[in-house]
This record gives C-alpha cells, structure tokens and sequence, in this order.
C-alpha cells in the first residue's frame, strides 16, 4: 500500500470514527456528546460505586417506603443518566404520542405546549415546573406561552445543565431553575399562577405529599397539570409477567412504586383540588407511544457500542456501561407495558384549587 492510499485510508478511519462517535449519536446537535459523557455531579471514579448503591436501594424495599431515603436515590439515578438521557434521547426526558407525519421533537412539543394550554396561563403570568431535569418542556412551554417559567429538580447537575440550555436558546429572561426538593418546595404560599408537571412525580414516595406541596404554592383558583405513570386498569397483580415487567420500569427508572390510575384523582381530591379533566392521553385512539422505543433499538445498540468504546478508553467513567445496560433493558420493559396496555406514562388529570378554600389534612 502507498503512502497516499495509506493516508486516504486513515483519513477515512478517522471521519469515520468521528462520525461514529460525535455526530450518529447526539440526539440534538447542540446536546450532549458521546465523549462528554459524565456521571453528573458525581467524580468520574465513583460513578460505578454510585451505580452499585442504586442497584442496591432494590435489595432494600422498606427504605423505598421511607421518604426520607428517596430523593437521595432519585438524585443519585439522575446524575447517572442525565447525560445518557440528552445524548441518545434530547432535552425532554418524557415520552408522546406518535403522531404520522411528525418528527419526534415536534410531537414532544406538542404534547408540552397542551401542557400549558390545558391550565390556561396568560403571558407575563409565573407558573411551575414541579421537576424540570434539563428544562427541554420549560423551554418549548416558555416560547409558547411567554409565561415566566420556574422549574425545580433534586438535581444540581441537572440545574446547570437546564441554566446552560436556557442561555443558549435565549430564554433565560423567561425561565427560572431551581435546586431543590420537590416534597418540600422553597416557595411561599399562593405563589404561582399555574403549574405543570410531566413524568415527574412518579418519583415522589407518597403522591400526596407533593400534590400537597403544589397545592399550597398555586394561587386560588389556579390550574394544575400532570401526566402521571401509571398503571392500567389491564395490569393484573396475579399476573407473573406483568409484574416483572412494572417491577423492571421502576427499577430502571428510580421508582418507588407505580401507582394504579384510579389512585390519581383521589389523591388530588384528598388535598383539596378540584378535578377538571382526566384522561389517558396514551390510550387509543393515540398512536403508541412507545414506537419511539423500538424504532430505536439500532441506536440503542450503536450507542452501546459508542459506551464501551469509549468506557474501555478511559474518556467514559467505569460504571457508564452498567448504566446504559440498564437503560437499555428498561426500554425493553416500557415497551412491552405499552404494548400489553398494562402501563401508561401519560394519565393526564387538571385540577383546579378552589378559589375559597382551605387544604385537607395528609393522611
């Protein structure tokens, strides 16, 4: 081989590896990279610890039930996959409805700005994010409404990111992020003209609390927003393989426990809210959600192979393969939830705080 076969050769290697590595698997292109990724806020050399530690929270299912424990483990599961999550996935971790003609971004959008449109914001109004992570819903809910965002996560590393990205898209004056725990929120009573929340309450231990928390910080007469997990009214307990496939959801998913549906409006009930609307937004005639999934088993395997490349090179902290292993089984058990009908990620329920009125006493 001649010396410019020899360098037409690499040349090509290295585009090739280029390609490979920084531009098939970014979900965005001013997202995340494949060789930036990072265990968050935690050091490079205790990622693999952290990730033992989660496993073992499951070993352990008495401190699921115990609050206190809970929002270490959940910010412990996001400083694992955050970067994960906006590499392969985008800025919005949450999934949509298929919609035919649709990019993916946009049917997310969408399925944000209804969001918003559902409690009826007016521009200049402040409204909440009750667990933003990266702020992708934030922002695409800021631009549409030109409501002024407050968005709060457990997740500092989260914080940062979200800050960076609302900078970057020229929504900072719009969109506001907070570090913080959702369970006991830093904000006066009576504070926010509206607030939303999308798959992100799942986390909580007892919905209650933190249906009691946004209760106390909306204005009377305010509306609030969640698309909630849960599980359907297909889901039979008996069944041995549709609880390994919620117990997969919740164990690659930080999850203390699924709720059932018709557990959602009662809790918002016994914390005083009114319900307007409820509805499953996952349920037909909604394209499947979850075609996202399996459409991107390819990738999922490519981004694999990007992992342990660049785990095995040392750019990757250890423990980076494990988390994305997970992730990937865990796709697999979302999708058969959808597809068996046993599981929703979207139950939406509107509720309203009355505009005279005093909250119930938790249970």
């Amino acid at each position: 081989m001649d010396s410019v076969t020899l360098f037409f050769t690499g040349a090509l290697l290295a585009v090739g590896i280029y390609w490979f590595l920084c531009v098939l698997g970014p979900a965005e292109r001013k997202g995340k990279r494949a060789i930036d990724l990072s265990g968050g806020s935690i050091s490079a050399e205790k990622v693999q610890d952290n990730y033992k530690q989660y496993w073992s929270f499951f070993r352990r299912p008495k401190e699921i039930e115990t609050a206190d424990k809970v929002p270490d483990f959940v910010d412990t599961f996001y400083n694992l996959v955050t970067d994960i999550y906006e590499w392969g996935w985008g800025q919005s971790f949450h999934f949509s409805p298929h919609i035919p003609g649709k990019s993916h971004k946009d049917a997310t959008r969408l399925h944000e700005e209804m969001a918003v449109d559902l409690i009826q914001v007016k521009p200049g109004q402040k409204i909440l994010d009750v667990g933003c992570g990266v702020g992708g819903p934030m922002r695409a809910i800021a631009s549409h409404s030109r409501a002024n965002v407050v968005g709060i996560t457990i997740n500092e590393y989260q914080v940062n990111r979200a800050r960076l990205h609302n900078k970057k898209a020229g929504l900072d004056a719009l969109c506001e992020v907070v570090c913080g725990n959702f369970l006991q929120m830093p904000f006066d009573d009576n504070t926010f003209d509206g607030a939303y929340s999308i798959e992100a309450t799942c986390h909580a231990p007892k919905l209650e609390e933190v249906y009691a928390e946004i209760y106390r910080v909306l204005k009377p007469g305010s509306m609030y927003v969640s698309y909630e997990w849960v599980t359907t009214e297909k889901f039979k307990a008996e069944d041995d393989e549709h609880v390994e496939v919620i117990q997969g959801i919740e164990r690659g998913d930080a999850l203390p426990g699924l709720r059932a549906y018709v557990d959602i409006a009662e809790t918002a009930k016994r914390v005083g809210f009114e319900i307007v609307k409820e509805k499953d937004l996952a349920a037909p005639p909604a394209h499947p959600w979850w075609n996202r999934l399996k459409m991107g088993r390819l990738a999922y395997w490519r981004n694999h192979v990007v992992v342990q490349i660049l785990s095995a090179v040392g750019v990757a902290p250890k423990g980076t393969v494990d988390v994305h292993d997970m992730l990937f089984k865990t796709a697999d058990y979302l999708t058969r939830g959808g597809e068996t009908g046993i599981f929703s990620p979207m139950h939406m329920i509107l509720c309203r705080k009355p505009v005279t009125s005093t909250p119930k006493e938790s249970s």
